[in-house]
């Protein structure tokens, strides 16, 4: 196992390499200049030569392959260096500011949708057609058909503006500064209360309805059968030998979620204002904002390869049979 993950890090190298100058020669040839949206009137000819001052100065007047080599060099020595903006703070302190908010963000909602969704799914499988069954069914479906900013805009018209119980927007108020310890994270998990609802809603019913589709595959298969033959109690049959292979699919798409759910907080933290990668990514591609859009781009390709690594290990955690092949072609 040591030596497949050794392996698959070391060819993860040039698919990243391939990602990013895929990425690099898209972006260029979209229309649009960084220097374009630092200027109040682009037609005057002192604001033409101080786009000209701005293309050297971003090195935009250079080749495009020399552009990607320089950023590449950078990249190596982990400098994504400055945005485009006109603070030209350095991209790394603007994604790390960014990521962390989007991760806490991601992690809470990972856990109460695997929290739910496993149980779920393992009770609609074994009670088949059962009201439990039923009603998951109907909150499947509701589930798949809410959009996530029409059911944020309904929350927050309820529970922010007619019952004013909970705030509607960034992640503190305005006078977190002056609370308490205790006081802070009651506030500070007052404003995380409707972004997660949000985010976790729509992939709650999603994962469920997995967890159940590949439940009731393993409990119809032979060996399953046979446990219950030999006078196994169903709940070690359930839970001991059917659960362990029904999560196989399960870890899979947790693994490729991993990535997505960076770019997929952008509706979330728009609607609720949070600074988080998903808001960054937006501001940086509609003000043509390079390094940061590459940052975010390494960031989630470097995720997404992790989460295959991961979800090759996770296998044979879960499957030891998976590990026995293994050592079979080593």
């Amino acid at each position: 196992m040591l030596l497949y993950a050794l392996r698959r890090l070391l060819l993860a190298v040039p698919l990243l390499i391939g990602i990013t100058f895929i990425s690099f020669l898209v972006i260029h040839l979209a229309p649009g200049d960084p220097t374009e949206f630092q200027q109040a009137d682009p037609s005057t000819e002192s604001s033409a030569q101080a786009r000209q001052l701005l293309r050297e100065l971003y090195e935009l007047d250079k080749p495009l392959h020399v552009q990607y080599w320089n950023w590449l060099t950078r990249i190596v020595r982990l400098d994504f260096g400055r945005s485009f903006a006109p603070d030209a703070r350095p991209v790394i302190d603007k994604i790390g500011e960014a990521l962390q908010i989007t991760l806490i963000l991601n992690l809470i909602e990972l856990l109460i949708i695997v929290s739910f969704a496993v149980p779920i799914g393992v009770l609609s499988a074994t009670r088949q057609y059962s009201l439990f069954d039923k009603v998951t069914t109907v909150f499947v479906f509701v589930g798949f058909a809410t959009p996530d900013f029409w059911l944020a805009l309904l929350l927050m018209m309820l529970f922010g503006v007619q019952l004013g119980w909970l705030p509607i927007s960034q992640l503190h108020s305005a006078n977190w500064e002056y609370l308490s310890f205790w006081k802070r994270y009651l506030d500070l998990a007052s404003h995380l209360v409707l972004p997660v609802v949000v985010a976790t809603f729509g992939g709650l019913a999603g994962l469920s309805r997995y967890m159940r589709q590949s439940m009731l595959e393993v409990v119809r298969q032979d060996y399953i059968q046979v446990a219950r033959a030999k006078g196994l109690a169903e709940n070690v049959v359930v839970h001991k030998h059917a659960l362990r292979n029904a999560l196989l699919p399960i870890v899979t798409i947790l693994a490729l979620s991993l990535p997505g759910l960076i770019g997929g907080s952008v509706i979330v933290e728009q609607i609720f204002a949070i600074p988080g990668m998903g808001r960054l990514m937006v501001q940086a591609v509609f003000a043509r904002d390079y390094p940061v859009i590459m940052g975010n781009l390494v960031i989630v390709a470097t995720l997404t390869l992790a989460a295959n690594l991961i979800a090759d290990i996770v296998y044979g955690l879960v499957d030891p049979r998976i590990r026995l092949a293994g050592r079979r072609r080593t």
